[in-house]
């Protein structure tokens, strides 16, 4: 009896366990998605983009400038270039991006669940996002800070002058607590709007249901030049903020970090070299032992990150260095005039550093 006992309970044992198994089985094939289920099997997200043969990159489509939709109805701008960027880099073909548009709401769960693989869209590193919200930041492509405007013919030019006045902000990012945080510093009683989206906060502004909106300045910047009549408001003087702008990937995947920081960081030691998408081929013969690393010509810097040794000239031939970037999408030969400042050389007054590759 106690055989037979004995014998029915192994059997029983072994059926659940096998039901078991198929459960976790179809739980990790079918709950998943494709970045989820990298992170799970140990391997990085650079092997499948690589796998895949296409970059999911999570952009703005509506801030002139930085990411939206050209005359010839393809994405364009600013992020949109370092999107294309690294998809040369890591695939050898600047075109191999898949473009997801996203809101401010909505950007940082596009990144956890997988939807898409980088996220570049005018958004500002914190202490907040890198350690809660869980994003690894590449290094800055933008320094900003956040601005105010208001119609020219009101008479503001100071934070004072918005006493008692609405203030639009976007609801989802770090120029509400900076508003407030301002405002109450300098000592001004006033009454935010937030909106789900720019356009909304935008036509609430013309209208004239809002005195005045805030975000970034490159963003007010940019949005000026799609009002009615940019000529007819003002952007402040006053500076509410520091207002870094990085691309950030899923926090936990050091491999694919990596990736996309020396990427960035290519292109700003292109420009430190003076290394241009027209003239990079008549670097490969140069006898300095940094350009021939940077170039893949000598070395495997590459291939210790999990990329093509030449990935840095790829991205230079087919996107350009940093200052190619910038000068295409907002310099001055653009409808934005956007001067260099923060966003020059170090060895220009700027911030931008390449970390040494070596």
């Amino acid at each position: 009896m106690k055989k037979s006992l004995s014998l029915m309970f192994s059997l029983l044992l072994v059926l659940v366990l096998a039901l078991a198994g198929c459960s976790s089985d179809e739980t990790s094939t079918d709950g998943e998605t494709e970045g989820n289920s990298s992170a799970a099997s140990g391997n990085s997200l650079l092997e499948s983009i690589i796998d895949r043969g296409t970059l999911k990159a999570g952009i703005n489509d509506a801030l002139p400038g930085f990411g939206y939709i050209g005359s010839d109805g393809k994405n364009s701008g600013f992020d949109v270039d370092f999107a294309k960027a690294i998809a040369a880099g890591v695939l050898g073909d600047a075109t191999k991006v898949e473009y997801r548009p996203l809101s401010a709401t909505d950007r940082f769960t596009a990144v956890q669940s997988g939807e898409v693989d980088v996220l570049i869209r005018n958004t500002t590193w914190t202490t907040n996002r890198d350690a809660e919200v869980g994003l690894s930041f590449a290094p800055v492509t933008f320094y900003d800070g956040q601005g105010i405007m208001a119609p020219k013919d009101s008479g503001i030019t100071t934070l004072e002058d918005l006493e008692g006045m609405t203030i639009g902000v976007e609801t989802g990012t770090t120029t509400e607590l900076n508003l407030a945080d301002q405002m109450a510093a300098a000592g001004v009683t006033y009454t935010p709007a937030t909106f789900d989206n720019a356009d909304a906060v935008i036509a609430a502004y013309e209208s004239g249901s809002i005195d005045a909106w805030t975000t970034d300045k490159s963003g007010l910047v940019s949005r000026q030049s799609t009002l009615q009549d940019p000529n007819a408001h003002i952007i402040l003087d006053a500076t509410l903020s520091k207002e870094p702008l990085a691309p950030a990937v899923k926090d936990g995947d050091e491999k694919w970090s990596d990736a996309v920081t020396w990427i960035v960081y290519a292109t700003i030691q292109a420009e430190e070299f003076g290394i241009t998408s027209t003239n990079v081929d008549e670097f490969l013969t140069s006898e300095n032992p940094e350009i021939q690393r940077l170039l893949g010509v000598e070395g495997n810097l590459g291939e210790q990150l999990g990329l093509s040794n030449d990935f840095a000239y790829q991205v230079i031939k087919q996107v350009g260095n940093y200052g190619e970037i910038y000068d295409r999408n907002l310099g001055p030969d653009t409808a934005f005039k956007l001067e260099r400042t923060q966003n020059a050389l170090y060895s220009d007054g700027g911030l931008l550093y390449s970390i040494p590759f070596r």
